[in-house]
């Protein structure tokens, strides 16, 4: 079953039993994976997989956002229905690897690119991006280079 049947499948199933936050939801990211289409002029053969994925979490780094942003704004109302919606839409992103495993991979940029503080940040994330693109997040390969370097 390809992730667009499964997003499909999930919302009839949603809509029988009535979770209105899944269906909104699901909605929302059929849609944005309609518009990736028309974007991509795929609108007949469809997106690939790894094409939705990139989509899916397209979507949710825009909750994550908004979850921070409403934190802020100490509007925990918003921010309880934006992380339930994240937490919806990650069930159909492939797992992140394990710290252990981001720490090691970066470890070995590190030495790669013989970097010896945070100025090189910029040389260890070209040698570590290429391994880690879809398996962890920006913002954590970020903070974790970070640390190591600092």
């Amino acid at each position: 079953m390809t992730l667009r049947e499964k997003l499909d499948q999930d919302l009839k199933s949603a809509m029988k039993a009535g979770e209105a936050l899944k269906v909104s939801t699901l909605r929302m990211a059929q849609s944005a994976v309609k518009n990736k289409e028309i974007q991509f002029l795929k609108k007949e053969t469809g997106l690939s997989d790894g094409e939705i994925i990139d989509v899916l979490k397209s979507e949710v780094k825009k909750r994550r956002d908004a979850v921070e942003e409403y934190g802020k704004a100490a509007r925990t109302d918003l921010a309880k229905k934006e992380q339930e919606e994240l937490e919806i839409l990650a069930e159909y992103l492939p797992a992140e690897i394990s710290d252990e495993d981001l720490e090691r991979i970066l470890k070995d940029g590190i030495r790669v690119a013989a970097a010896q503080d945070e100025k090189d940040f910029g040389k260890v994330m070209k040698v570590a991006m290429p391994i880690l693109k879809g398996k962890a997040s920006g913002d954590r390969i970020s903070n974790m280079l970070k640390k190591l370097l600092g």
